[in-house]
């Protein structure tokens, strides 16, 4: 296993076992508001500066990307790290939420862990060696059409337009597959299209730290990412797609 890979995972375990020991006191966690509808709690804070301490302690000079304190440093390496990817879940008791940690070597995502904490479920990637869940192979599904298909995806909040568009996306799509899942985790969303649990999945406005250690374990899954116009640069846009290379032509040719 990547050394860098084995921080991340170290990294991902303390942060974990720190939210769950915090659920017992949910109503007690301090809460900030970011925006509308978008939360950081003291658990985020706390548990992203447990992933920074440890992975710093080996890497002291890397560089950093992170949801609540943003980016620092200036390395050819950037770890893009969301500690609590849910956070609106993991306040209201709702057992889906994850640690999200990807590295990226020269703009490259290179590792990816993300860890639901509750599950004991470990998903792991490294560039050009398959990914991985509690160190069991995994793969992309094989379903290559629309109708049966189980599709992930999550609601936009903010910009009217981008609502719009959505709701239009999803009344083109609904009739054509067997049901669509959103689960307000964005990160776990994508780790289940990588071991098969859900066919696809789509999303607006998503941030970095949502998807780079899920988008390479898509990757490494044998899957696609695509920006859902169709270009490549969905952590640019937040725009993201993914699914296998027969599947996603098809929910391209729908939310076009």
């Amino acid at each position: 296993m990547h050394p860098m890979l084995n921080i991340a995972i170290r990294a991902a375990r303390a942060a974990g076992d720190l939210i769950v020991r915090e659920m017992d006191r949910v109503s007690d966690i301090s809460v900030d508001i970011k925006g509308k509808n978008d939360f950081v709690s003291e658990v985020d804070t706390k548990a992203e500066y447990t992933i920074i301490n440890i992975i710093k302690n080996s890497y002291p000079n890397h560089a950093f990307l992170c949801e609540e304190s943003g980016e620092s440093g200036d390395s050819e390496f950037l770890w893009i790290i969301d500690p609590l990817d849910g956070t609106t879940n993991f306040l209201h008791g709702f057992p889906h939420f994850a640690v999200s940690i990807a590295l990226q070597d020269k703009g490259r995502l290179d590792q990816a862990v993300i860890y639901d904490p509750l599950k004991q479920e470990l998903f792991t990637a490294s560039k050009g060696k398959g990914a991985q869940l509690n160190n069991k192979k995994i793969r992309v599904s094989g379903h290559k059409t629309l109708n049966g298909a189980l599709l992930g995806t999550g609601f936009p909040f903010g910009d009217a337009h981008s609502v719009d568009e959505f709701i239009s996306n999803f009344r083109s799509l609904y009739p054509e597959i067997a049901g669509i899942r959103r689960a307000g985790a964005a990160s776990l969303d994508l780790a289940y299209v990588a071991c098969g649990r859900l066919d696809g999945f789509w999303e607006y406005g998503l941030k970095p730290w949502d998807i780079a250690a899920g988008a390479l374990l898509v990757q490494e899954a044998g899957g696609i990412n695509s920006e859902i116009s169709g270009s490549v640069d969905y952590m640019g846009s937040g725009n993201i797609i993914s699914a296998n290379s027969k599947l996603i032509k098809a929910m391209l040719k729908q939310l076009s």
